[in-house]
C-alpha cells in the first residue's frame, strides 16, 4: 500500500437484506463489476440511506433529514439503495474533464440531487487528527482514492466547484477487512488538515482496471484543532477476499454533531486496561459513539467492556466489537483482529444507541 498522509452502520433483518438486493440488482443499470462509499466520514447518499430507513416501515423509506427528503423527491429510491453507486462508467482519470463544477457529489443523472447545497447531515470531526477512513467495498477492484477537502473559505451555500478543493491524502490499493458497518471494507489512516467549521470531504475512487470511478462527497464538520484526535481500530491483518453483505436497515436517526464529550480515565496497570467512551454525533433520541480500549503496562490478549445504559437505551447496532447482555448494562469485548495489544496499544469500536450516552464504561483485560 502506497499513501500521502459511523452513522453507521445499519443492521436489520435478512428477508430485507434479500429483499434490497434484489432492488440493487434489477435496477442498477451501471456496470456492478465494482462499488462502494465512504461509510466514515459518510458520504450523503448513505447518510440520507441511514436516514431514509429511520421513518419507514418493512424497507419503506422516510427520510427526517429536508436534503434527504429533496434527494428522494427529485431521484426516487435509486440513490438511497445504491448509496455505493455514483459513479461514472468512463471517465478514465478525466475527471475535471468530464464533470462541470457544480456536478461533482452526484455526476450522474441519478444522483443530480446530491449536488443541491444545504444542510445534509455531518459527521464531526477534529482538525488536524489521525482518523480511519472507512470505504464499503461492495465489489472490490484495485486502484487509487484521492480524498480532497474544501478550502479555507469556501461557501457551503454554493455548488461545489473544482477550485474548491485541495488534496490532502491519497492511497493506492488500501487493504480490505471484515466486519465494517457494511460488510467487507477497505480502510486506510490519513492525517486531517487543519480545519473549522462545516467542511467536505470529497473522496474519488480511480480503478486502475477499469475507465469506471466513483465519487463521494462527505459533510463534516470540524471542532477545531489541538483537541484529542478521532480514535482510530487497530489495524488487523487484511483478508484478500471479502464477502460483501448486503446493506440491511435499523431505524437510525439523523445524525447532528456536537461536542465529543469522553468519559474520564486513569492510567491501565499492569495487565490492565481502561475504556473511554467519545460520542460523536447525537439526535433528540439516539447517539453515535466511539470506545477506545488501552492496554496497560503489559500486553492482554483480549479485553471486556460493561457499558450502563440509560433507562430504556439500547445498542442498535455495533462495529469492530462482540456485544452480549441487554437491558441497562452491556458488555463489549473484542473480536478477532483486535484483542491482542502490546503495553499502551489502543484497539477501538464504535456502535449507535437509544437513549442518552453511557454515564460510564469499564474495562477487564484477559
Amino acid at each position: 500500500m502506497r499513501t500521502r498522509s459511523k452513522l453507521q452502520a445499519i443492521a436489520g433483518t435478512g428477508a430485507f437484506a434479500l429483499l434490497t438486493a434484489g432492488l440493487v440488482i434489477a435496477s442498477a443499470p451501471e456496470d456492478a463489476s465494482a462499488h462502494g462509499g465512504l461509510t466514515y466520514p459518510a458520504t450523503r447518499t448513505y447518510a440520507c440511506y441511514v436516514d431514509g430507513i429511520n421513518g419507514g416501515n418493512g424497507g419503506a423509506l422516510n427520510p427526517q433529514n429536508p436534503m434527504c427528503r429533496a434527494l428522494l423527491e427529485n431521484n426516487g429510491n435509486y440513490p438511497f439503495y445504491n448509496w455505493f453507486g455514483n459513479l461514472l462508467s468512463d471517465s478514465d482519470g478525466r475527471h475535471r474533464e468530464v464533470i462541470p463544477d457544480g456536478e461533482l457529489c452526484g455526476p450522474g443523472s441519478q444522483f443530480s440531487a446530491v449536488n443541491t447545497p444545504g444542510d445534509w447531515p455531518t459527521t464531526q470531526l477534529e482538525s488536524g487528527a489521525n482518523i480511519t477512513f472507512q470505504y464499503n467495498a461492495w465489489a472490490p477492484h484495485p486502484g487509487t482514492w484521492s480524498q480532497y477537502i474544501t478550502r479555507d473559505g469556501w461557501d457551503p451555500s454554493q455548488p461545489l466547484a473544482w477550485s474548491d478543493l485541495e488534496l490532502f491524502d491519497e492511497v493506492t490499493d488500501p487493504p480490505i477487512r471484515q466486519g465494517g458497518p457494511e460488510g467487507a471494507e477497505y480502510y486506510w489512516n490519513a492525517t486531517l488538515p487543519q480545519r473549522s467549521g462545516q467542511h467536505i470531504i470529497y473522496s474519488i475512487w480511480t480503478r486502475s482496471d477499469s475507465p469506471e470511478a466513483f465519487y463521494n462527497c462527505s459533510d463534516v464538520v470540524f471542532g477545531g484543532g489541538g483537541g484529542t484526535p478521532t480514535p482510530t481500530p487497530t489495524t488487523p491483518a487484511p483478508t484478500p477476499t471479502p464477502d460483501p453483505t448486503t446493506p440491511a436497515p435499523t431505524p437510525t436517526p439523523e445524525p447532528t454533531p456536537t461536542t465529543p464529550a469522553p468519559t474520564p480515565t486513569t492510567p491501565p496497570a499492569s495487565g490492565e486496561c481502561t475504556a473511554e467512551l467519545t460520542v460523536t454525533s447525537s439526535w433528540s433520541d439516539g447517539y453515535q459513539a466511539d470506545v477506545t480500549v488501552t492496554a496497560g503496562s503489559s500486553s492482554i490478549s483480549g479485553w471486556t467492556t460493561e457499558l450502563n445504559l440509560s433507562s430504556g437505551g439500547s445498542i442498535q447496532n455495533l462495529w469492530n466489537g462482540s456485544q452480549s447482555g441487554t437491558g441497562s448494562s452491556v458488555t463489549v469485548s473484542n473480536v478477532g483482529w483486535n484483542g491482542s495489544l502490546g503495553a499502551g496499544q489502543t484497539a477501538s469500536y464504535g456502535f449507535l444507541g437509544t437513549g442518552s450516552a453511557p454515564s460510564s464504561v469499564s474495562c477487564a483485560a484477559s
